[in-house]
């Protein structure tokens, strides 16, 4: 199946977004109720109440929240990101919270490196939330992490909606951003954001529009700026409709247990599937 489907690959290194960067920013934010969110949201993804004697691939983990929410719930924890700024984020948190802990394994690597991946082993949980369209040949990095999957275990990953014309457009948008000299960057932002913003404000109560920044709940403990600046800056980009994926991970063995969906709009959809003995 993988050499029927075209993989592609990033021509301009320089366009790469630098995520590690963002979470590194986000990192002076993080705190409790946050942490608090993104176990939360982890347990009730996975229906499980800890993830004692579990273990937990992280691939891709950004800045580490949620390598520390499953280390929280009892996982014996494998960390992994392509990018080293995001690999000292999550060594960062573990120096903060599980100083020398030996359950919690944080190095480089990528979803694309089979002999790394093949390395490792398998898991009882693979872990892949918002990273496989990121990296530039989606469908070859779901297909490697698979593999890590132990029989009877679990993969969650979430993968960014196809929107046919509208993702293309943000496509172009990302490719903008990451073009410009990182001065500008903020600029650039803003002036894609602001008109969004307004018309949500004036869609709905101001009171409640200033919330969604004071007392921002995006139900996995990350922040509305920060969240914001990978959306925008997120670059590669790939989409993909619900349909593909399953039709790609069913030949895998993997059945779907829980899917939830953004509606045919912007965002994420989330899925964890089962691999069958």
């Amino acid at each position: 199946m993988l050499q029927e489907m075209q993989v592609h690959t990033i021509s301009d290194p320089e366009l790469r977004f630098s995520f590690g960067k963002n979470w590194g920013r986000f990192l002076t934010v993080l705190n409790e109720e946050r942490i608090h969110e993104a176990q939360t949201s982890l347990s009730k993804m996975l229906n499980v109440s800890e993830l004692r004697n579990k273990s937990f691939l992280d691939a891709g983990c950004g800045s580490g929240l949620f390598s520390l929410a499953a280390r929280r719930l009892g996982a014996r924890v494998h960390s992994f990101d392509y990018d080293l700024d995001s690999v000292c984020c999550a060594e960062e948190l573990r120096r903060r919270y599980f100083d020398g802990d030996a359950y919690w394994t944080i190095q480089s690597g990528s979803v694309l490196d089979t002999d790394f991946l093949r390395s490792l082993g398998r898991f009882d949980y693979v872990y892949c939330w918002g990273v496989l369209h990121h990296t530039g040949a989606m469908w070859a990095g779901l297909e490697n992490i698979t593999g890590n999957i132990k029989e009877d275990g679990k993969l969650f990953i979430a993968i960014y909606n196809d929107q046919g014309r509208k993702s293309k457009i943000w496509k172009k948008i990302k490719i903008g951003y990451n073009r410009l000299p990182c001065g500008l960057r903020t600029l650039y932002l803003l002036g894609i954001t602001i008109p969004m913003e307004i018309s949500i404000m004036i869609r709905s109560n101001p009171k409640l529009y200033v919330r969604t920044w004071t007392h921002y709940q995006s139900s996995r403990g990350m922040s509305r700026w920060h969240d914001l600046v990978d959306w925008i800056g997120g670059y590669p980009f790939e989409v993909a409709r619900p349909e593909a994926v399953l039709d790609f991970c069913l030949p895998h063995g993997l059945q779907l247990k829980k899917l939830i969906t953004c509606a045919g709009g912007l965002g994420c959809n989330q899925y964890v599937f089962h691999k069958s003995v």
